[in-house]
Formats: C-alpha cells, sequence, structure tokens
C-alpha cells in the first residue's frame, strides 16, 4: 500500500491510498476490501459471462453426443477421434467451463472468477486439441474413396463437430480474455477522511 496524494483542509485531511485487491482495508471497524472487489469485476459482467456459460455447457453436451455416435459405428476408418478419447474428456471440460462462467456471474467473487479463467484457459487450449485432430479425422476420411455410407456418415459428424468445437474455442478465449482483465486488475484507488482531532 502506498500513499499517492494528500489533501489538507482546516477541519479534515484527505488522504488518496493506492491498494492492491490483496489488502482488506477496515474503516470503522467494518471490512470494505468486499465493495472494492465488486467494482473491480464489474467489467467482466459486460461480457453476459451466464449467457455465454450456458451456451458452452450446451456445446459441451453435444459434443458428447456426437463422440457417442461415432464410438458405436463400425471401426472401419482411421478413428483418432475415438482412440484419444477427446470427445468424451473434452466435453467434460467444457461443461466445467461453462459452469464456472455461469457461476462467476451469479457469485462475482474474484476466485470464482480467477477459477473461471483457467478452466476456460484450459477449455480453449483443449478446443484448440481437438480442432487439429477434427482437421486431421477429416483428411484420413476425406482420402478414402466414399463408398460406403459410415465414411459420408462419419465426414457429417465430424465437420459438425468441428463447427461447435471453433465456437467453443472462440468463447473460452473471450472469456478468458475479459476474467483475466477483471482479476489482473489489482490496483484501488480508496480515499480516507482523517478528521482533525486537534479543532473539536
Amino acid at each position: 500500500m502506498e500513499t499517492s496524494k494528500v489533501i489538507s483542509s482546516d477541519k479534515a485531511t484527505v488522504v488518496r491510498l493506492k491498494v492492491t485487491q490483496e489488502n482488506v482495508i477496515f474503516v470503522d471497524g467494518q471490512e470494505t476490501g468486499g465493495t472494492n472487489h465488486n467494482t473491480v469485476l464489474k467489467g467482466f459482467l459486460t461480457l453476459q459471462p451466464k449467457a455465454l456459460g450456458t451456451v458452452q455447457v450446451m456445446i459441451g453436451v453435444i459434443i458428447f453426443f456426437f463422440g457417442f455416435l461415432l464410438t458405436i459405428t463400425d471401426y472401419n476408418y482411421d478413428a483418432i477421434l475415438v482412440y484419444s478419447g477427446i470427445t468424451y474428456w473434452g466435453s467434460l471440460i467444457y461443461i466445467s467451463a461453462g459452469s464456472l462462467s455461469v457461476a462467476a456471474q451469479n457469485k462475482l467473487h474474484p476466485y470464482v472468477v480467477k477459477s473461471s479463467f483457467g478452466m476456460n484457459l484450459f477449455s480453449a487450449i483443449t478446443a484448440g486439441l481437438s480442432i487439429i485432430l477434427m482437421f486431421e479425422q477429416l483428411r484420413l476420411t476425406a482420402m478414402k474413396e466414399p463408398s460406403l455410407y459410415d465414411e459420408y456418415f462419419i465426414l457429417r459428424v465430424v465437420g459438425i463437430m468441428l463447427v461447435f468445437t471453433i465456437s467453443q474455442f472462440l468463447i473460452s478465449i473471450c472469456i478468458s480474455a475479459f476474467a483475466c482483465k477483471a482479476t489482473c486488475n489489482r490496483d484501488t484507488v480508496v480515499n480516507v477522511l482523517l478528521k482533525d482531532t486537534e479543532s473539536q
């Protein structure tokens, strides 16, 4: 904590203090750190994380469903997505990230927003890996002569999953950026009024 400016008059002195989020300030025996957190985190709400988190949960459920469809088809193709299991554990990561995004807007607490930031960052990395694997799956399936119904089915399912995964990737990056901006802004200016006891 550092003092940045002191303004004095005949009856009182106002001290402007620059504090960090970790510091908790007590004025007249009451904690005022919570109100500082809420004002710093207001910028996070402009992104509407609850709506985007709900979309993330729905994308996770859709990816899980399509991954199950790929699993139950015959393995007469190079099933990279099935063997890696990314449609299952990736969808669970998407659902977790979406749930934390919804909780971050409901609670608006720095620790929940930081958790949402971390999980969405992990979700973006997972979605990026999924996109690479899906492009490879599409390439390998398209290289075969698509004479069977299964190969057309694989191309369509992986194409739909790719669209949803790209959406998940973009949403996770946006939420991560806004959450980082909200939680990394640690400087807050607090005005403290000091009464002049000598004049009373």
